[in-house]
C-alpha cells in the first residue's frame, strides 16, 4: 500500500510530520488511489480530433479526479456508482501529448482520425499473412498510424462496461507491425500518406460471426429468433441467488421458523427438492470452563460440497463429497452457554445429507458435544427452479447481440471519425434479412456513440468459389445486393466494390491493400470532400427495345468503359421463363445494350450475378467496377 503526501517537508516541525504520519497510519487520510482506466486508454492511444473528448474511468465513490492534458486541468470526482467522466473540448490534430490521470501517465497520445474496424475473419486478417506478397510491409516506419484490437468477449445476457485487459495500442513501426491486422494497416497508411493526419485503428472483430451478434437486442425486436428471453434470465438470476448469503450464517439469525429434521440424514424428496443448496443450523451449548478455547469439529463426511461456521465465523470448508469433515474451531470463538453451528451444503447429483453412522461433534479436550439430532433447515438455492430457467434459454447460441454487448457497447464513450465494416460470408446461408440487419446495425450504432452521422464504408463481398459456367443463383450476390441497397438508402454510407480482388478457392483473399485503396477513396469523397469519382457504375433504368434490352447507369464519370478483355462479360437476360442466359453486350454511348438470339422478349438483366463474378468488366473511364444488380426480384 503506497500513499504520495505531497509537499511533506513543508511542514515546519518534526512533530507536525509525525502527526500527519499518525493520522494517515491510523486511517483518517486514504492510503492508496484507487483510479481505474478502461483497456482501451492507454499509452500510444489516438483520440479523435475536433470533436468533444470524452475520458473516463472507475474509482473509489466520491474519490477526486485531475486530468491533465495540453497545458489544461479538469476535475471531477467519481459519482455513488463509483463511474467517472471528463470531457475535454474539441482538439486539433497533432502530438505526441501526454495525459496524467491522477497519478497515472497516459504517454505519447495523439490527435488525429479514429476509426472502428469491425466484421468477422477478413477484418481480422493478420498482417504476417500479408508479408510474402506486400513486402513493404517488413520495413513500416510510421509511428503515427496506431492500431488496438479488442480481445473477444461474447456477452450474450449482458452489457459489459469494459473490455477484457491484455491488449495495448501498437505503432506502425516494423517492431510493432506484425501486431496489426492488414485492412487496419493498409487504411491507416493510405490516409495517412493523403492527409498527413495521425491515424487510429480500432479493429473489433470475430472470425465466422454473423452481422446479428453486432446489433443490440432492442434493434432485433422484429425478430423473435434472435432475442433473449429475459423473464427467464430474471427469473433464474434470482433462483441462483443464494437466500442465506451473509445473514443466514450469523450465531443471533432467528430460525425458529424453519423446519426440523434429524441429523444424520440424507436429503428426501419430502423436502422438496434434491439438488441445490441449503443451510443447516443447530445450537449447542459449551461448558462455561471451556469458554473461548480451540476445538476440534467433526462433521463425518457431507454430500457434495460444504461452507461451515461456528458463531458466524467460518471454520473450514471441502469441494467434494467423500473426505471426512475434521476442521478447527480456533481459540476465542466458543463462549459459554449457547453456541451455533451452520452448514451450507450443496448437492448436485440429488443425494446430498449428512451420512449416517459418521461422528458428528465437537471435541474440547475431556467434553464431547454430541451434534447428533434435531436441526433446523431451510433450502437456500433449489437447482430444480434453476434448471427450469435454464432449460428455456438453452437457444443461446441462437440469440444475437453477444458482440455488440461484449465488444461494442463497451467503447461507445470513445470519439471515432468513422467505422469500416467488412462482414457478410457467415451470413450467405440466409441472406433474407441481411438489408434490415445492417440498416438496423448502423443506426445502433450511430445511438450508442451518439453520432448521428456516423459514416459507414463497407466492404461488399469480394468473388469467392469456382466461377459459374452458366448463370446461376448466388446467395454471395444476394447479400451483395443487400450491402449496396444499404448504401443506397442510408446517408453517409458507401461501398467498395471488390469482385475482382477475391481469390476462387480462399475466403480470406490477401489483396487488402485495393481494399484499402478504393475504402479511402469512398472516404475522400464523403468525409474531406474531395471531388473524385469513388465509385463505378450503378444500375439506373432498364428499357426493352425490341428484343434487346437497354441499361443506363449513375455515377459513369467520364463514361463507360470495358475494364479488361475485348467485350462486355457477365451480362445474363431472361424471358418469361425466367431462365437466364448469358447475354452479347455492348456499350452504346453511356448505356449498356443486351440480347441473345434464343430471348425475343427479354424481361429481366443480372450483372455480376454470381459467386464469383471475377469475369465481370463494365468499369467508368476511372477504373471503378460496376456494381453488380439485377432488375428481377424472382
Amino acid at each position: 500500500m503506497f500513499f504520495r503526501i505531497e509537499n511533506f517537508f513543508c511542514f515546519s516541525s518534526f512533530f507536525n510530520r509525525l502527526t500527519l504520519v499518525t493520522v494517515w497510519l491510523l486511517g483518517l487520510l486514504p492510503c492508496a488511489a484507487s483510479v481505474r482506466l478502461p483497456a482501451i486508454l492507454g499509452d500510444q492511444m489516438v483520440l479523435q480530433r475536433d470533436i468533444d473528448l470524452n475520458i473516463w474511468g472507475w474509482a473509489a465513490k466520491g474519490e477526486k479526479i485531475t486530468l491533465r492534458f495540453r497545458g489544461a486541468y479538469y476535475y471531477t470526482e467519481a459519482g455513488r456508482d463509483g463511474k467517472w467522466s471528463v470531457h475535454i473540448p474539441p482538439q486539433h490534430y497533432g502530438g505526441p501529448y501526454l495525459m496524467e490521470i491522477n497519478d497515472i501517465v497516459i504517454r505519447d497520445v495523439l490527435i488525429g482520425d479514429v476509426w472502428l474496424c469491425s466484421g468477422q475473419s477478413n477484418m481480422e486478417t493478420p498482417i504476417k499473412r500479408l508479408v510474402e506478397r506486400f513486402p513493404e510491409i517488413n520495413e513500416s516506419n510510421n509511428h503515427m498510424i496506431r492500431y488496438f484490437k479488442v480481445p473477444t468477449q461474447n456477452s450474450i445476457v449482458d452489457r459489459q462496461e469494459d473490455i477484457p485487459s491484455g491488449e495495448r495500442w501498437h505503432s506502425g513501426i516494423a517492431s510493432d507491425v506484425m501486431n496489426w491486422t492488414a485492412l487496419a494497416y493498409f487504411y491507416a497508411m493510405e490516409s495517412y500518406r493523403h492527409n498527413g493526419i495521425p491515424v487510429g485503428m480500432i479493429v473489433s472483430s470475430l472470425g465466422g460471426s454473423g452481422i446479428e451478434r453486432w446489433i443490440d437486442q432492442k434493434y432485433l425486436k422484429n425478430f423473435p429468433e434472435l432475442l433473449l428471453d429475459q423473464h427467464a434470465v430474471d427469473s433464474l438470476r434470482l433462483a441462483e441467488r443464494d437466500l442465506g448469503a451473509d445473514y443466514w450464517t450469523e450465531e443471533e439469525y432467528n430460525d425458529s421458523d424453519w423446519p426440523t429434521v434429524l441429523v444424520p440424514e440424507y436429503w428426501e424428496k419430502a423436502q422438496r427438492t434434491t439438488k441445490g443448496v441449503r443451510y443447516y443450523r443447530k445450537n449447542f451449548t459449551v461448558p462455561e470452563a471451556k469458554e473461548g478455547r480451540h476445538a476440534k469439529l467433526y462433521l463425518g463426511t457431507l454430500i457434495d460440497s460444504d461452507s461451515v461456521y461456528v458463531n458466524g465465523h467460518f471454520v473450514g470448508s471441502t469441494a467434494y463429497r467423500y473426505p471426512p469433515r475434521i476442521y478447527d474451531i480456533p481459540a476465542g470463538i466458543l463462549h459459554a452457554g449457547r453456541n451455533n453451528l451452520t452448514v451450507r451444503l450443496r448437492s448436485d447429483g440429488g443425494d446430498g445429507g449428512f451420512t449416517p453412522d459418521k461422528s458428528y461433534e465437537i471435541r474440547l479436550d475431556d467434553v464431547c458435544i454430541d451434534l447428533a439430532g434435531e436441526w433446523r433447515w431451510q433450502i437456500a438455492i433449489d437447482q430444480e427452479e434453476v434448471e427450469k430457467y435454464k432449460s428455456r434459454l438453452r437457444h443461446l447460441g441462437q440469440v444475437g447481440s453477444g458482440l455488440y454487448n461484449g465488444m461494442i457497447y463497451p467503447l461507445r464513450g470513445y470519439g471515432i471519425k468513422g467505422v469500416l465494416w467488412y462482414q457478410g460470408e457467415a451470413n450467405t446461408g440466409d441472406p433474407s434479412y441481411y438489408q434490415s440487419y445492417l440498416t438496423r446495425l448502423i443506426s445502433n450504432w450511430r445511438a450508442q456513440f451518439g453520432q448521428p452521422q456516423l459514416p459507414f464504408l463497407m466492404v461488399q463481398l469480394p468473388n469467392f468459389m469456382a466461377k459459374d459456367t452458366v448463370p446461376a443463383e448466388s446467395n454471395w450476390a444476394r447479400i451483395r445486393e443487400a450491402q449496396f441497397e444499404v448504401s443506397k438508402e442510408v446517408p453517409l454510407t458507401a461501398l467498395a466494390v471488390t469482385y475482382d480482388l477475391g481469390e476462387w478457392n480462399d475466403i480470406h483473399p490477401l489483396n487488402k491493400k485495393d481494399m484499402a485503396k478504393r475504402l479511402f477513396l469512398c472516404a475522400r469523397k464523403m468525409l474531406y470532400g474531395e471531388q473524385v469519382v469513388a465509385s463505378g457504375p450503378r444500375f439506373k433504368h432498364m428499357r426493352t427495345d425490341g428484343n434487346q434490352v437497354v441499361v443506363s447507369f449513375n455515377e459513369i464519370g467520364k463514361g463507360l468503359a470495358i475494364g479488361h478483355g475485348k467485350k462486355l462479360q457477365h451480362f445474363a437476360i431472361a424471358g418469361s421463363d425466367r431462365k437466364f442466359v448469358w447475354a452479347n453486350a455492348i456499350i452504346r454511348g453511356n448505356e449498356v445494350v443486351l440480347s441473345h438470339p434464343k430471348i425475343s422478349n427479354p424481361q429481366a438483366v443480372r450483372y455480376a450475378w454470381s459467386n464469383n463474378p471475377e469475369d465481370a468488366n463494365l468499369v467508368n473511364k476511372e477504373g471503378m467496377l460496376a456494381v453488380p444488380f439485377r432488375t428481377d426480384n424472382w
